[in-house]
């Protein structure tokens, strides 16, 4: 799965100039209050916005009134499920790309999200799941299968980035194309999951949040602690080796947080894409590309993203809602147009 990465790539990581650690730890202190501000916003504001004194009364005085219920009922599950589920799908693009070497490399494209999604309609269609805690195991399940596919489909060993692009999205085409022709033929999984199905956090409740919560958090701690063997990676197998990491075991816990973090997420709020790829993206501007400081760069400001697109649906078509997987797909269209046409990529 690994291709050699440019010689460029082991000297950024290893030569880090004086005071970048510095700026660096205060680069992610303001990505953690940006966040705080975005979740404060994604609890305040709505088809009927919210004052903070409200908001402040419905979190810590609960009393039941409608502003309560709102408050606490409503928008604190669906500001900490997007919190989750924006790290996880930020996570394992950052993941994603730095085991493939493949910069255009995302859960949405190469048809991670699409695997669990078609998983999760068969399930209620064919076997009668009828619970997130079977539609998981099903996620997770169809993550992993499509995850290996588009390995095998791009070459393998041999893949490109734009032959693991061109996979991924070739199957996500097929399934989407399976997706709804299951809910086509099925009234009652269309009824269920015509939300679902483009990214949504609009039914999201703190049981939700509960039952995909020791899958998120199981992924989001190996994906960060995969930074140093990642390093090591980017430097060439040999030289990993050498500096004594383990090649196969770094890549099988790779796979093993995608596959957690892609497919809880997918269960949890249907297949949302483009998170991963923007968001990386952006960070290795800021970061460079030491995978210690990208993953966790990724972690704060994926869900920044998702939840400020998220707000971004709720207001602009009041008092109706844009899905959120409909935000940050008209958002990330064009910057993975922009990616692909980017010369050096042209070139892989």
């Amino acid at each position: 799965m690994l291709v050699e990465s440019p010689p460029e790539a082991s000297t950024a990581v290893s030569s880090v100039p004086p005071g970048r650690g510095a700026a660096r730890f205060l680069g992610l202190l303001a990505a953690l209050a940006v966040l705080v501000v975005m979740v404060l916003a994604s609890v305040a504001v709505g088809a009927h916005p919210t004052p903070l004194d409200e908001v402040w009364h419905g979190l810590f005085h609960y009393s039941g009134t409608p502003a309560d219920v709102v408050v606490r009922d409503t928008r604190v599950p669906r500001t900490v499920l997007g919190l989750l589920v924006g790290s996880a799908l930020g996570l394992s693009g950052a993941v994603m790309q730095s085991l493939t070497r493949n910069p255009l490399a995302e859960p949405g494209i190469l048809g991670v999200n699409a695997g669990a999604a078609a998983a999760v309609v068969s399930a209620i269609s064919f076997l009668g799941a009828t619970s997130l805690s079977e539609f998981v195991w099903y996620a997770l399940g169809g993550a992993a299968i499509v995850s290996g596919a588009v390995y095998v489909l791009g070459g393998a060993r041999g893949a490109t980035p734009v032959r693991l692009a061109l996979a991924g999205t070739a199957a996500s085409a097929a399934l989407v194309g399976y997706i709804n022709a299951v809910q086509l033929l099925d009234a009652a999984a269309l009824d269920k999951l015509r939300f679902w199905t483009v990214g949504s956090l609009a039914s999201a409740n703190m049981e939700t949040v509960w039952q995909v919560l020791p899958f998120l958090g199981v992924g989001l701690v190996l994906a960060l602690s995969l930074g140093r063997p990642l390093n090591a990676m980017a430097m060439g197998e040999d030289t990993a080796r050498a500096l004594g990491a383990h090649i196969t075991r770094t890549r099988i816990s790779a796979m093993v947080a995608i596959t957690l973090l892609c497919g809880a997420a997918t269960a949890a709020c249907g297949p949302i894409v483009f998170i991963g790829l923007m968001v990386p993206h952006l960070v290795l501007a800021i970061t460079g590309p030491d995978m210690r400081w990208l993953l966790a760069y990724s972690a704060v400001l994926s869900p920044v993203l998702l939840l400020g697109a998220d707000i971004v649906g709720r207001v602009i078509t009041r008092p109706a809602e844009l899905q959120v997987g409909i935000v940050t797909a008209l958002v990330g269209g064009p910057v993975f147009i922009h990616l692909v046409r980017r010369r050096k990529l042209a070139q892989l």
